[in-house]
């Protein structure tokens, strides 16, 4: 069930070119994160060709070695959104929510930067 929530800090996309998976695609495991913000459980994976990369939820990983099955569809694509928006709150992974705009547009936006709106 969805909720909506505020956005009380500016959002911009930081990756305009975002890693998109496929359930069972297998991927190169990078680095996890050591970011200073403290974005725990997500790792740096490139696909097999190298067409793309970007940041994975842990969750979503069978590790195998150095390499990784998907374990569900996964796009990393975020979401601009300015202060005073409101969004719909579709999941929460990791300090990070999958949102809908109010013009239908789907992405990740920071938790931290959104408040749950009042009812």
């Amino acid at each position: 069930m969805s909720q909506t929530y505020k956005v009380m800090i500016q959002h911009r996309i930081n990756y305009p070119t975002p890693i998109e998976l496929t359930q069972g695609q297998t991927v190169i495991l990078g680095r996890v994160d050591d970011d200073p913000d403290g974005w725990r459980n997500w790792r740096y994976c490139y696909t097999l060709d190298h067409s793309m990369e970007g940041w994975v939820p842990e969750q979503i990983i069978q590790a195998k070695d150095k390499d990784g099955i998907i374990t569900e569809n996964y796009s990393a694509k975020e979401l601009d959104v300015n202060e005073g928006d409101t969004v719909e709150l579709l999941q929460e992974l990791n300090g990070w929510g999958w949102c809908m705009s109010t013009n239908r547009e789907y992405g990740w936006v920071p938790m931290r930067n959104l408040q749950l709106a009042s009812q």
